[in-house]
């Protein structure tokens, strides 16, 4: 009963702080799930490769939440089976690239390897978008980020009514930015970003009628300004960019076109401190292997 499974991280559209809808797009860097069950344990143990003290809550609790949900308890034993879990990543944590959601789709998808599932995308998705509500690492429940990581391409969700509200793929080259710091979402000053709700419903607008790219820069001068982040690197991208935005609740910025323009950004964003790196979107969401 093992089963392995990668999901990407994501790039943000829209964050949905402001008045939950919100949208995101599937990045080519990922994080990979181990799952292995045993019928003869009831605890989930969950490890993270080079991290000892992460917190593994979330992994632990989409291992558990998928066995209750899909199976069958047919193991020669009363209690539901437990196991370990180990995850990688090639994403940083914390750094607003939407590794928890990568993580627990990840997570989710290689039980149900293990179990010999084949799930609904979408259901499997919000597994993990509830096992984070439970453990208490997003605020909003992050379906845009876990709807992206998990589909590929860019969604636009209602995360209060988790709903899907459009789907749509994109062919751009990716620069990210990720500064020293660490930010985590369920710290995020969620009054502050309701202010900028109006900003929000427009951005939306822009995002439902297929202008993701203004949507993003949109997007990320309001929530820079509503998360107390500085505006610099978003304004160094604006003359090569086709959309920047801070990710997330930060601290990572992303920035889209094509391959050359953002060659040409990438030399101005490693003059800051922190890390700068290339990707690109992808069409593939998450997979099992």
């Amino acid at each position: 009963m093992e089963g392995r499974a990668a999901a990407p991280g994501a790039g943000t559209v829209l964050n949905a702080l402001a008045t939950g809808v919100g949208s995101a797009f599937a990045i080519d860097a990922e994080v990979t799930a181990t799952v292995r069950l045993d019928p003869e344990c009831d605890t989930v143990t969950g490890e993270v490769e080079a991290a000892p003290d992460a917190d593994t809550r979330l992994i632990e609790r989409c291992v558990a939440r998928t066995v209750e949900t899909y199976a069958d308890h047919d193991t020669g034993s009363d209690r539901s089976p437990g196991g370990r879990v180990r995850t990688a990543s090639e994403l940083p944590m914390a750094s607003g690239l939407k590794s928890s959601s990568a993580a627990a789709n990840a997570t989710v998808l290689a039980t149900c390897r293990a179990l010999g599932v084949d799930p609904d995308p979408v259901e499997a998705t919000l597994l993990g978008v509830e096992a984070a509500r439970e453990v208490g690492v997003t605020v909003t429940g992050a379906f845009d980020d876990a709807s992206a990581s998990m589909l590929g391409g860019v969604t636009v969700t209602d995360n209060h009514e988790d709903e899907l509200l459009a789907t749509d793929t994109v062919d751009w080259d990716v620069l990210v930015w990720t500064p020293p710091e660490r930010a985590y979402s369920a710290d995020a000053d969620v009054e502050r970003c309701r202010r900028i709700a109006p900003v929000a419903d427009l951005v939306a607008e822009l995002a439902l009628d297929g202008r993701y790219t203004t949507a993003m820069t949109v997007n990320g001068l309001a929530f820079s300004a509503a998360l107390d982040f500085p505006a610099g690197p978003l304004i160094d991208a604006l003359p090569h960019s086709e959309g920047v935005s801070l990710s997330g609740t930060g601290p990572s910025v992303t920035a889209v076109g094509d391959r050359e323009s953002m060659a040409a950004l990438q030399e101005t964003w490693e003059e800051r401190p922190g890390t700068t790196w290339m990707t690109e979107t992808r069409a593939e969401g998450a997979r099992i292997e």
